[in-house]
């Protein structure tokens, strides 16, 4: 009777702790580069909110002072707080602005641009 508990108490065996290793590591090589992606885009995604931000904050300002505001004074813009890792600039005068803001933690790129002539939105992939 007891060699028939001792049996049934056994353990692993190598060969299946090497299997799952194996399954662990290629499941890791699949979701470190998908994470990295997932960053890449977290970091593009909040330069181009807080360019969006600004840009209607722009629009707010042009209805009381009949113009755009210029980097100096987006600061004073109703609405619109810079969120932590953004860089930020505008420029505008009584017909147009312009907004890009590039993200921090982006090693290279990461700049987007708003045009308020064109209404276009233009993004550099960010890198890093």
């Amino acid at each position: 009777m007891n060699r028939l508990r001792l049996r049934a108490e056994g353990g692993f065996t190598l060969i299946e702790l090497l299997v799952v290793i194996a399954i662990i590591g290629i499941l890791a090589a699949i979701a470190i580069p998908q994470f990295a992606a997932y960053r890449r885009r977290g970091f593009e995604a909040d330069a181009q909110a807080a360019a969006r931000n600004l840009a209607t904050a722009q629009e707010a300002y042009f209805v009381g002072a009949q113009r755009y505001a210029s980097t100096a004074t987006a600061a004073v813009l109703t609405g619109f707080t810079l969120g932590a890792n953004i860089a930020i600039t505008t420029s505008g005068n009584t017909a147009k602005f312009t907004v890009t803001s590039k993200s921090t933690k982006c090693l290279t790129g990461g700049t987007v641009t708003f045009d308020s002539a064109t209404g276009l939105i233009t993004t550099a992939a960010c890198t890093g």
